[in-house]
């Protein structure tokens, strides 16, 4: 079998051309591939939240995520601070919850720093809660842990219900009266109390 070969060109650096071509072919992709690990690697990978319940006078500063993974002793200093202050019952709140709270302080541009108005509620408390008042769900996501009544510091309230609303992450209900934004994980949905 004849190889035909250009002029000019020794067989050797046809094969070598080729071998070169191909190496920097995977020298580029293994160098793509490992940007985004280089660039996080530089950065801080944390989310941090600093909540105060409003009721108890507690305050928590907790960087609860850190390189990719959620902290559990982190994670229970919010779920105590966020307790049933009427009980004391706790419940783990969801973690999706913490993260839309960094993730709408990061959208204002302040400090994640939280006034906690309503955590988790036992289903005790939030039938008492429900029986004296018009504005609070028998069906609340309160007694699931995965809602939540807060203001952010150096926000106005109206400022955060709007940002939490574009973010379309679940309920929002805004209450100008008592100065506060409700935020749920359940279904998108808004409403004013």
């Amino acid at each position: 079998m004849s190889m035909s070969i250009h002029p000019g060109i020794e067989p050797d650096c046809a094969c070598g051309g080729r071998r070169r071509f191909v190496q920097g072919v995977l020298s580029a992709a293994i160098i793509a591939a490992a940007m985004p690990r280089l660039a996080s690697a530089a950065a801080p990978v944390q989310r941090r939240l600093v909540v105060i319940n409003t009721h108890t006078g507690e305050v928590v500063d907790a960087i609860y995520w850190t390189d990719g993974r959620y902290q559990s002793a982190e994670l229970g200093r919010l779920d105590w601070l966020l307790r049933d202050h009427r009980s004391g019952d706790v419940l783990a709140i969801d973690q999706g919850l913490f993260d839309l709270l960094s993730e709408l302080a990061a959208d204002a541009g302040v400090v994640p720093r939280y006034q906690l108005i309503s955590g988790y509620r036992s289903p005790a408390t939030n039938a008492k809660l429900a029986a004296a008042s018009d504005g609070v769900s028998s069906r609340s996501l309160h007694m699931e842990g995965r809602a939540l009544d807060v203001r952010l510091e150096g926000l106005p309230t109206a400022k955060l219900r709007d940002l939490a609303l574009a973010k379309q992450a679940g309920g929002v209900g805004y209450y100008p009266q008592s100065d506060f934004v409700h935020l749920d994980l359940g279904r998108v949905r808004s409403w004013s109390g």
